[in-house]
């Protein structure tokens, strides 16, 4: 299902926070210490993501727990439907296709987790920034970081700085659009939750009252009907919503992008708060970053050619 996309990414990094200090039981090596904490073993903190994790109390011990969106869209995952997990809808997070699938899978093999010792479970996107107990051990769906979520739970280093941008249809006068001010006129939507939506509301501002959907794929379906005149979402997924051999917006086009990454929006996973989980995965990313092996599944999943052409920053 993925086609080639284009997307010009720049990773950023936050500063690492050290582990804690006590072991605890569950970690991917079956490894066994004194309950109570959830760090690692003395005053020295581990610098690898294994040993790190290796500590950690896990949500079912052994395995790593993934949550994310289902449907699992493209180009964030890929591969299509499966016989073997016929229970997710367009895409199998399974395959490891696809950027965050790999991303993902990568994280996991550095912090000691074969490929049959990841578990994947559906993680609806509000709940993924929501405070409290959860059925995974990290969500990555396309999380922006914010202020106000980042006090309900813990985010992870940036694995993608991102762009928002506005996809509409060919024909809708909204295409015609060189700057945020001449959008005001016009109904835009989103899925309600999302910084997509915080943009609409906050940046551009426009006169008529923004659509609001429950799902990514009802704004799809909106522009669709020709009930909305433009959506907002982040730059890959308006390359793949455009792209005419997908056609998922028929006669899609992607107006222009927004320089939103250059302010520090980025994705992140997300932990329930004090997880120390989130430092394992942080020096998983950083290795990924030293090492090259983030760029080059960047470049794989989201810097093929892009088949919508240029697409113009609107200011």
């Amino acid at each position: 299902m993925m086609r080639r996309m284009l997307a010009i990414v720049a990773v950023g990094a936050l500063l690492l926070a050290a582990c804690a200090e006590e072991p605890t039981v569950g970690g991917p090596t079956g490894q066994t210490g004194a309950t109570g904490g959830t760090g690692a073993t003395g005053a020295t903190a581990p610098t690898d993501p294994a040993a790190c994790a290796a500590q950690v109390e896990l949500v079912q011990p052994g395995v790593l727990t993934i949550g994310t969106d289902n449907p699992a869209y493209p180009p964030y995952f890929a591969g299509g439907e499966t016989k073997e997990h016929p229970e997710w809808k367009f895409n199998d997070p399974y395959t490891g296709e696809g950027f965050e699938a790999a991303v993902a899978y990568e994280v996991a093999s550095r912090l000691g987790f074969d490929r049959d010792r990841v578990v994947w479970t559906v993680a609806p996107f509000d709940q993924t920034y929501a405070p409290g107990p959860k059925a995974w051990d990290f969500a990555i769906e396309q999380i922006s970081y914010s202020p106000k979520r980042d006090r309900a739970v813990d985010f992870s280093e940036s694995y993608y700085d991102v762009n928002q941008a506005l996809v509409s249809v060919k024909g809708n006068p909204i295409t015609e659009a060189t700057s945020i001010a001449d959008l005001r006129t016009y109904r835009i939507a989103t899925q309600i939750g999302t910084t997509s939506y915080d943009f609409i509301v906050e940046v551009i501002q426009p006169e008529v009252e923004p659509g609001a959907y429950n799902k990514l794929s009802d704004s799809i379906a909106a522009l669709n009907a020709g009930q909305v005149d433009a959506i907002v979402v982040d730059l890959p997924t308006a390359l793949y919503l455009a792209d005419p051999f997908v056609q998922e917006v028929k006669d899609g086009v992607v107006v222009g992008q927004f320089e939103t990454a250059a302010a520090g929006e980025y994705f992140g996973m997300t932990f329930v708060e004090g997880n120390p989980l989130r430092d394992c995965v942080n020096l998983a990313l950083q290795q990924m970053k030293a090492d090259g092996t983030l760029q080059a599944i960047q470049t794989e999943w989201l810097s093929e050619k892009t088949n919508v052409g240029e697409v113009p920053i609107l200011r």
